[in-house]
């Protein structure tokens, strides 16, 4: 398609969107173009109520529907700006009409990332190597904050920006789980040996199950991309490299769901359950 052939973009509130296609399915704008220095887009009730709830996270500008500002004033939560009251279509263009938005998209600054050296040699933390689809990454966000994960380090490419789909899938523990973005993942897992973290790949051929591993705090398990796995830097830069065992005829899981039970089997052996 040529340049001439494109939909121009069109502004609200001073951020350009694409129009959605003949389908009705492209969304208004789409992570992996989006300038990581430029604002984030949330959108759904828990994913933008934590935002407002987060005094670390400014808030740009918010569009809700009558239903969602009447759900706010009941619930006293705090918008923190004047909202703009819009019709939910008016939402759906802009993000298209499979996002399930509830009546409320809030554009915001990201938040900053801090510094590996910053994290607190104790408990858990997640190293997520590429994955690239957000919404695993969402999950995984999601799951960490249930479990109480300190941070998670991501790579600064070949990952998804902290907005939209992701952001929606976390279901707003963006607001409570903190992002290290790194340039290079093997130099970031040295730093955390050098820290004192044991360091946990988790990969289909790992010498042994993680359950049988002797696991110490702090700790960070580090899971790779589906389909490539961890890349052989990574492997090579962890302290041990553990598979997931696993009973029946499938013996592989979606990365999401392994790390939920990467974390649950973390968290029982560092004695983190309650």
């Amino acid at each position: 398609m040529s340049d001439h052939d494109r939909k121009p973009p069109f502004r609200r509130g001073g951020k350009s969107f694409t129009k959605a296609g003949p389908s009705g399915r492209r969304p208004a704008w789409r992570d992996k173009d989006r300038d990581s220095d430029g604002p984030a887009i949330l959108y759904g009730w828990h994913t933008v109520t934590l935002a407002l709830a987060n005094p670390a996270r400014r808030i740009r500008k918010l569009l809700l529907t009558e239903n969602a500002a009447r759900r706010l004033a009941e619930e006293t939560i705090d918008t923190r700006i004047a909202p703009e009251i819009v019709r939910p279509s008016q939402i759906d263009q802009l993000l298209g009409p499979d996002a399930v938005h509830q009546g409320l998209l809030a554009e915001v600054d990201p938040l900053p990332s801090p510094d590996i050296d910053t994290l607190a040699p104790e408990g858990l933390v997640l190293v997520l190597d590429q994955i690239t689809d957000p919404h695993n990454v969402g999950a995984i966000l999601r799951s960490a904050a249930a479990f109480a994960v300190k941070a998670i380090v991501t790579t600064a490419r070949h990952s998804p920006e902290a907005t939209g789909v992701l952001a929606k899938s976390a279901s707003g523990a963006l607001e409570l789980v903190p992002l290290v973005s790194v340039q290079n993942l093997a130099r970031a897992l040295t730093r955390l040996n050098e820290r004192g973290f044991m360091t946990v790949g988790l990969d289909s051929e790992g010498s042994e199950d993680l359950a049988a591993v002797a696991l110490r705090e702090p700790l960070a398990l580090v899971l790779g991309a589906e389909g490539k796995g961890l890349r052989q830097l990574t492997r090579d830069t962890c302290s041990v490299v553990a598979r997931l065992d696993m009973p029946g005829e499938i013996k592989s899981l979606n990365v999401s769901n392994a790390a939920v039970l990467a974390l649950y089997i973390g968290a029982s052996r560092l004695g983190l359950m309650g």
